[in-house]
């Protein structure tokens, strides 16, 4: 690790360093926007961490493309009942001082012809601007599903970071809110839960009501696919 420039001096201190921000993210063609603070910690947990769903690929077995529910993105190494894990989540969040952000992130947004919306180094720019929403150095936009960034910061970033242009029709469309599929997301998870986990907690139902609550309302405004702007 002593080879990474940018490596926390007190990596390897007995005491720990400063953590800022969590990143969860999963594969998804056509819901999630690039890079998506959440509002706090349980919003975090719940509405990204526990809703993550990813998409099988051709290095899977089976059917490419078939969405997966997937908790924290290691469903697979989770030894005990799932709502027991969430509620440990938020109970380690809600006791500490200051919890770290979290974030949800999507490398694979694609656009209706198929090819997808970020090139693989685009993710420097989001953990950029990550990075300086950790440290409260950059403003958001705030959207019924998160905070989002201001399309003048990622013109800059992608500018100092890559060394190329960003352009505004770019930004649109990687960051417009899709409310159907945001929707039926909220659907697909809560009837997971519902089903298959017998203990999970009831403030999980409650925020991803309220998530579509906010979703329903932005609608009933702006139609079904809203561009960042008219949130400022």
């Amino acid at each position: 690790l002593d080879t990474l420039e940018n490596i926390d001096p007190k990596i390897d201190d007995p005491d720990g360093c400063l953590e800022n921000g969590i990143i969860y993210g999963g594969r998804d063609s056509n819901t999630w926007a690039p890079v998506v603070q959440s509002f706090d910690w349980t919003h975090g947990i719940i509405n990204k961490a526990s809703s993550l769903e990813s998409e099988t690929t051709a290095a899977t077995l089976g059917q490419e493309g078939v969405r997966k529910f997937n908790l924290m993105s290691n469903l697979d190494f989770i030894s005990i009942p799932l709502g027991k894990y969430i509620n440990c989540n938020l109970e380690f969040g809600n006791n500490l001082e200051n919890p770290p952000l979290i974030f949800s992130v999507n490398y694979f947004l694609k656009a209706k012809d198929g090819n997808f919306l970020n090139e693989k180094t685009d993710k420097y720019v989001w953990l950029k601007w990550m990075e300086l929403r950790a440290h409260n150095e950059i403003e958001a936009i705030k959207t019924p599903i998160g905070y989002i960034p201001k399309y003048e910061d990622l013109k800059k970033l992608f500018k100092d970071v890559l060394k190329r242009d960003y352009s505004k029709e770019d930004y649109d469309e990687q960051f417009q809110v899709r409310i159907p599929e945001l929707l039926a997301k909220i659907d697909r998870i809560s009837e997971i839960y519902k089903t298959k986990v017998p203990d999970a907690p009831e403030i999980l139902f409650k925020n991803l009501e309220e998530e579509k609550q906010r979703l329903t309302a932005a609608k009933e405004q702006h139609g079904e696919y809203i561009l960042p702007e008219k949130f400022v």
